[in-house]
């Protein structure tokens, strides 16, 4: 007899966002986390190249613990996707490295910046609300 492999659990992506420092009544940093097969990674665009993780200039894989911030205020779960829309958002998240057009760039206004990323790979699935400076960046650009 012989034991088959049970197939790969479906991913899901999920997109959080936390309030940024100082203007946080007003603007949000978005990330994702893709989860598959229970393992969790967190991608995102940070202000600093490198900063930890895996990192391709500004963007980063793992910087920080999937639901994590590091200031008081407390991330929040804005949506989940499950099944086909969170393969098609996996698939566009993982080959960000290659195919996000401003990973070498980073500006808090008018963009790119986080948001940015977050609406790039989102595309017309989410559009991102007014505490996102950057998510029209993708527009313009």
């Amino acid at each position: 007899m012989y034991l088959q492999t049970p197939p790969p659990k479906p991913s899901e992506v999920a997109l959080w966002a936390a309030r940024i420092p100082y203007i946080g009544l007003v603007a949000l940093h978005h990330w994702f986390v893709i989860e598959q097969s229970g393992v969790k990674t967190r991608w995102e665009v940070w202000q600093s190249k490198a900063a930890g993780g895996t990192s391709w200039g500004h963007l980063h894989r793992d910087l920080m613990a999937p639901e994590s911030w590091p200031h008081p205020a407390k991330p929040q779960l804005l949506q989940q996707w499950h099944a086909d829309n969170a393969t098609q958002l996996t698939s566009r998240i993982e080959s960000s490295p290659e195919h996000y057009p401003w990973r070498e760039q980073y500006r808090y206004w008018p963009g790119p910046n986080s948001n940015t990323y977050v609406q790039w790979v989102l595309q017309n699935e989410l559009k991102l609300g007014w505490r996102a400076p950057g998510r029209g960046y993708v527009v313009f650009a």
